[in-house]
């Protein structure tokens, strides 16, 4: 089958404390795929600050927060709606309320997604998965996926 004329666009939310990102970037690279990635900054200090570090500090934690997560939704919400596809990763640690949002609004606007997590998560995100076009456990999973949406090709 032919490659589609365009890249895809594929935004990658979620944990940030593991490699599964790099694992996904470097198997569609691999794969030859026409994919730009886009996702939220990955600098947890970054992202934790950037409200206060531009827009001047915050003495209440909640507005510190407040208005960080204000920043972030810029980019968050613009890659979001621009995505062909949203891949969005449950890991281990912490629990991941932002990617659970990430998922919901991918929902909401109809694009299509991928959830990645390990399946003792399957319970707790029964609800997530069910909104799902595919869930995967590892990222190989989630490159064939990708090769086989793009280019309808299973090796």
């Amino acid at each position: 089958m032919n490659t589609p004329p365009h890249q895809w666009t594929v935004y990658l939310a979620g944990e940030i404390h593991t490699d599964w990102r790099e694992r996904i970037e470097s198997g569609t690279a691999a794969a030859g795929l026409p994919v730009v990635f886009t996702g939220p900054v990955t600098d947890h200090d970054a992202s934790d600050r950037c409200g206060a570090a531009i827009l001047g500090e915050q003495d209440d934690p909640f507005w510190f927060d407040h208005t960080g997560a204000k920043v972030n939704s810029i980019r968050t919400r613009t890659f979001l709606k621009h995505a062909d596809i949203v891949v969005v990763r449950f890991g281990e640690q912490y629990r991941q309320w932002n990617a659970a949002f990430d998922a919901g609004y991918a929902a909401a606007l109809g694009t299509p997604l991928i959830v990645l997590h390990d399946p003792e998560h399957r319970h707790a995100l029964k609800e997530v998965d069910a909104t799902a076009a595919a869930v995967a456990t590892t990222p190989e999973q989630v490159v064939k996926l990708l090769a086989y949406a793009i280019e309808g090709r299973l090796d």
